[in-house]
């Protein structure tokens, strides 16, 4: 396969007959499909990683050989590969937490060579069943091995996940010669030197990170009725559509909703997402990601549930309403702006509650101690327990019962597995490891300062995000505010309209949702267990007064 006849499939998959290979992209397709190299690739967002590997997937599956696996950690970034692979003629399918009833077919499918690219999740590497029915079956013809977001293998990422440490060992299943390739946009010398070393002989392609098209702009506005009043002045007034981003799901659904009422094409988006007339999440999930992709709303209020992967190349405006954990975080998320347009801008605005949300996110990172040797307890007393008998046998809840089991089925070896349906204690003798865990809350502690001092420096904002990603010679880009000396966007805040923010916020309806489930086997007296019968549960309460109430201004937790 030669530089022209891959390029004419560069052009089918885009639609465009003119289109020429990003420098780059012709070196990493020719390593993976005529030298099968494990290549890691770290290129700015929108560089177009997914058309190097469904590219070369193209090209092995027109060899005859077997299909391209691809490790994908967000579901909304599935959706968008499945969509580029369609168009390449890439018959494409997924298995994730939402179509469970499609596993047996996808399966079959697979066993069968019916189909090109199959996309996983991480957490589909921590079932044994998937392990045992669906990739070592097909390990030694996989074409072709995709670490899609590579930095998540590392402990020093900003988006570290425990079941991403699992592909390591996934790989050595693997044929010698099976090409690997990772990718990411967000990975500094640290994190891809410690990807190198665990995926072993791997060459790195590294390319420049600035993004010409986006002027970008801080702005610490403490409180949040300024933040919003700002929103509601200065969106209407921007080109195009856009995403706001929140820290948490509460907040998302405040912003969109303020929004609204004022007369602004908002709806919040969160994993969690629910609207009547859709059967699940997902699906809602899926209509939202549509209605901006068609530029048929204004914006969507969003946490990290959209991000990575997620493509628009015309969308114009990304503002965090709050401050991410971590410039590469921030790099990564207002990245979704100007890829395909010559402009477009990227707000950062800090507030006061930012600082408690990131302590609580480094603090819950990972499960106590007490809850760990509970589990460890009871699976020793027992011979393998459901998820539903850990939850009988101990005073945990069932996200913390998954937190806990995550951490120790990663481990090598490790002191729990997975025997079908089962939990199961093994023999290896586990004591929590303090020092890794205190070394990444330091690493988060330490990426979140980094946040801090960008929001304070007055040099390039390109340039300071560059450098953070070890970026090789970095110059001004002469759009950030720094660069022209006065806001890109400059706005004085309403001080009416702030008034009605704060009055919105302080009567702003949250509602507590009433428990539907009782713990197993606690009524059993009286005749049922797990869901309430509905004559039973409570009705909504409303939240009357947050912490901090004494005085004007509420203090969020």
């Amino acid at each position: 396969m030669n530089r022209a006849q891959a390029q004419q499939l560069l052009q089918t998959a885009l639609a465009n007959p003119t289109a020429e290979f990003r420098d780059g992209q012709w070196e990493a397709i020719d390593r993976l499909v005529n030298h099968q190299q494990k290549l890691l690739v770290v290129q700015r967002t929108g560089w177009g990683k997914s058309s190097v590997y469904f590219i070369s997937t193209k090209i092995f599956r027109d060899r005859g050989m077997g299909p391209t696996v691809i490790v994908s950690p967000l579901l909304a970034l599935m959706r968008n590969q499945i969509e580029s692979a369609q168009r390449l003629g890439i018959v494409a399918e997924t298995m994730n937490s939402t179509n469970q009833n499609d596993w047996q077919a996808v399966t079959r499918r697979i066993l069968n060579d019916q189909i090109d690219c199959l996309l996983i999740s991480p957490e589909r590497l921590a079932n044994d069943s998937f392990i045992e029915t669906v990739l070592q079956p097909i390990a030694d013809r996989i074409a072709l091995m995709v670490i899609d977001e590579a930095h998540c293998i590392s402990d020093w990422g900003h988006d570290f996940r425990p079941d991403y440490r699992r592909i390591v060992n996934i790989l050595r299943q693997l044929p010698a010669n099976t090409p690997v390739l990772g990718t990411t946009a967000t990975a500094n010398n640290r994190v891809v030197e410690d990807v190198q070393t665990q995926l072993g002989d791997i060459q790195i392609i590294r390319g420049p990170l600035s993004r010409e098209s986006l002027a970008l702009q801080t702005m610490v506005l403490p409180d949040q009725a300024s933040r919003l009043a700002w929103l509601a002045q200065v969106i209407p007034t921007l080109q195009g559509t856009g995403i706001v981003y929140t820290l948490t799901v509460r907040d998302a659904e405040q912003v969109a909703q303020w929004l609204s009422d004022n007369g602004i094409d908002a709806k919040a988006y969160h994993g969690s997402v629910e609207a009547e007339g859709f059967e699940n999440s997902n699906m809602y999930r899926q209509h939202l990601e549509d209605l901006l992709l068609r530029n048929r709303i204004k914006v969507l209020v969003a946490t990290t549930a959209l991000g990575m992967g997620y493509d628009k190349p015309d969308l114009s405006f990304v503002i965090h309403y709050q401050a991410p954990g971590s410039i590469v975080a921030y790099y990564q998320q207002v990245g979704r702006a100007g890829r395909g347009i010559d402009h477009a801008v990227g707000v950062l605005m800090s507030g006061v509650e930012d600082q408690d949300i990131h302590e609580f996110f480094r603090e819950s990172a990972f499960p106590s101690e007490a809850h760990v040797h509970e589990i460890l307890q009871v699976l020793e007393e027992g011979d393998g327990l459901s998820l539903r008998g850990i939850e009988e046998q101990t005073n945990l809840r069932h996200g913390q019962i998954e937190k806990v089991l995550k951490l120790l089925s990663v481990e090598n070896p490790a002191p729990v597995i997975k025997d079908d349906n089962r939990w199961v204690r093994t023999p290896v003798r586990y004591q929590m490891d303090h020092a890794r865990i205190a070394h990444l809350t330091g690493q988060r502690v330490q990426e979140w300062q980094e946040v801090q001092a960008y929001l304070a420096d007055a040099t390039c904002k390109m340039t300071f995000l560059r450098r953070a990603l070890d970026d090789l010679d970095p110059a001004p880009c002469g759009k950030c505010s720094s660069c022209l000396g006065h806001p890109v966007i400059n706005v004085p805040i309403d001080p009416g309209l702030a008034h009605r923010a704060g009055t919105f916020l302080k009567h702003a309806e949250m509602v507590i949702e009433p428990k539907a489930q009782v713990a197993a086997n606690a009524f059993v007296q009286y005749g049922f267990r797990g869901n309430l019968p509905q004559n039973l549960r409570a009705q909504e309460g409303r939240v009357l007064s947050r912490w901090g109430d004494a005085g004007w201004g509420g203090h969020s937790c």
